[in-house]
């Protein structure tokens, strides 16, 4: 199998998911997918700081920094003093934050069902998390972070 073929296919699919997501996202909740990203891991992270943004969605520090920021001029989310860590904010959902990622929720799980379990049959689908979830942990050394 030609390696660079394989690589090339992931890229283009995953270009295309995400664009097709981020479109349909936008269509109906007037949110970005990569907004979504961050505020889905405020939602499920206790006392969440820009470093988790960072490490969860595997991007640098300043970047989850701006997205959060985005994310704040929208009224999504606010940050709020770190309880034990004068220097550190905890970032937080807004009501209307919370509301949006329950209704974004709604429309991604429909897009992906149509997008990815669709096309495949469910053994397909099985493999091809399977093989996603191994490769993430090699490139990343088990850890979330690339390495290198």
């Amino acid at each position: 199998m030609d390696l660079r073929v394989v690589f090339d296919d992931l890229i283009r699919f995953e270009i295309l998911l995400w664009n097709a997501l981020d479109e349909r996202l936008k269509q109906e909740c007037d949110l970005p997918l990569g907004a979504l990203n961050v505020m889905q891991v405020i939602e499920r992270t206790p006392e969440c700081r820009v470093q988790e943004v960072a490490g969860a969605l595997e991007i640098t520090v300043g970047g989850a920094s701006q997205a959060v920021d985005r994310v704040e001029r929208r009224g999504w989310c606010v940050r709020r003093p770190h309880p034990r860590n004068r220097r550190s904010s905890v970032l937080e959902l807004t009501g209307s934050g919370r509301e949006v990622v329950e209704r974004a929720g709604a429309v991604l799980d429909r897009e992906l069902a149509s997008l990815l379990a669709e096309p495949l049959d469910a053994d397909q689908l099985e493999n091809l998390g399977t093989a996603l979830h191994a490769l993430r942990a090699a490139v990343s050394g088990g850890g979330g972070r690339p390495r290198g």
